[in-house]
């Protein structure tokens, strides 16, 4: 059984809407998938900015310095060496 997506009308002005065909031609998808594949993207950049700035408030540079210069720690597990660059991987 098909779901029925409720529709949305939308103005394109004439020259966004024939650069849009002919990438959508190229590419051999419909506007609407193109159309809604960027909103998608959108919403994804648009959500991880707020997680960042949620993160970026609990953050806590005197915390992070202190952490990073601190003193001892342990040797680096074998295989997680830092390697002299001899240009070879």
């Amino acid at each position: 059984m098909k779901t029925k997506s409720p529709t949305y009308p939308l103005r394109i002005p004439a020259s966004m809407r024939s650069r849009l065909e002919k990438v959508c031609a190229e590419d051999g998808s419909s506007m609407n998938q193109f159309i809604l594949l960027a909103v998608a993207e959108k919403l994804a950049l648009v959500e991880a900015e707020n997680v960042f700035a949620e993160r970026r408030k609990r953050g806590d540079l005197d915390r992070l310095r202190k952490f990073l210069n601190r003193e001892g720690g342990e040797p680096p597990r074998p295989g997680d060496e830092i390697l002299p660059d001899d240009g070879e991987a």
